[in-house]
């Protein structure tokens, strides 16, 4: 995108709409019959947000990272999460030198644009907390001296299914500083059918071209966090996001912080849309993926078989949706 220079912003929606078609195409030339998984992903980039991808293994997770951050023109780095990895693998360390006697600042692999943290799940508790602060705050603060990572920044982590042998849980604080948890799910008959005949996967994503600089990417992300909001709408979200701290199959609603991400992954949906100002199916689309992974259901309704995205949706039945003449 281009400086506005005063231009209509309804314009400026408009190319922001085909810059984000754009991406998404190039994305699907690899990870196929899954467009609504990858406008989420995108979604969640735009908003400057963190992504979790959980699923069983097999089903694209990496493929749906690798080739994110591949269509960017941007830094990247995938971290693979083992067992014995340590949170200095992740940040850096500083050394001593002897020729200038002192201690340098080497730096890890999260000081890239995009980073891929792989099976996130599989490292320790100790070292999933590395990340803590870099997702939250930007930077990364070692020996009591903070270091900034790029702009525009993300982590995409996936993780297989807690159940699994090997993993450890994320913390709720961890899980909270994701924008969005999506799960892949299986592809379609036509689309494996596709996947068997087509080129390696691997083979592709080295192929695949990046459609935007870093510089575009952070006009696009800029943008979007100028477009207008109603107060309905601001009032509407709140609702929402608060209707959860008081729900009977919850023992832990949503934070203020969700509040925040559902408001900045709206208004980048709006402008995916060619719009440049955010309606209450904005929201509604985006709740389940933006809050259902933050909240913790009790142990008895956990019995009976309830999730988090079901009591989502039965916040958005409830929470009046703001008028069209309101908003």
């Amino acid at each position: 995108m281009t400086e506005n220079g005063g231009a209509d912003p309804e314009a400026l929606a408009g190319r922001f709409s085909q810059m984000f078609a754009a991406l998404g195409q190039n994305i699907e030339r690899v990870v196929r019959g899954k467009r609504e998984k990858v406008e989420l992903a995108l979604v969640c980039l735009l908003a400057e947000g963190h992504l979790l991808v959980e699923d069983v293994p097999g089903v694209g997770k990496t493929t749906l990272a690798r080739a994110l951050s591949a269509s960017v023109e941007a830094q990247w780095a995938r971290i693979q999460f083992t067992p014995d990895l340590l949170p200095s693998d992740i940040t850096g360390v500083s050394i001593y030198n002897q020729g200038t006697n002192g201690f340098e600042f080497h730096a890890g692999p999260i000081f890239v644009n995009l980073a891929v943290a792989d099976e996130i799940n599989r490292g320790s508790p100790k070292t999933q907390s590395a990340l803590l602060e870099v997702m939250e705050e930007r930077r990364v603060t070692v020996e009591g001296t903070p270091h900034p990572v790029p702009r525009p920044f993300m982590v995409i982590a996936t993780q297989n299914p807690v159940d699994m042998d090997g993993t450890y849980p994320l913390p709720e604080a961890q899980l909270d500083r994701f924008l969005m948890r999506i799960s892949m799910g299986y592809p379609d008959h036509e689309a494996e059918v596709a996947l068997l005949a087509g080129a390696p996967t691997g083979a592709m994503l080295d192929r695949l071209p990046p459609v935007m600089g870093r510089e575009d990417l952070a006009r696009m992300i800029d943008f979007a966090q100028r477009l207008h909001v109603a107060p309905p709408l601001y009032d509407y979200v709140v609702r929402v996001v608060a209707a959860t701290r008081d729900h009977p199959d919850l023992r832990l609603g949503a934070s203020p912080r969700a509040s925040v991400a559902l408001l900045r992954a709206a208004r980048v949906r709006a402008a995916a849309a060619g719009r440049s100002y955010i309606v209450p199916e904005d929201v509604k689309v985006l709740a389940a993926p933006v809050i259902a992974h933050r909240l913790i259901v009790t142990p008895e309704a956990e019995l009976r078989g309830r999730t988090g995205s079901e009591v989502v949706g039965e916040v958005l039945a409830n929470v009046p949706t703001p008028q069209a003449a309101g908003v």
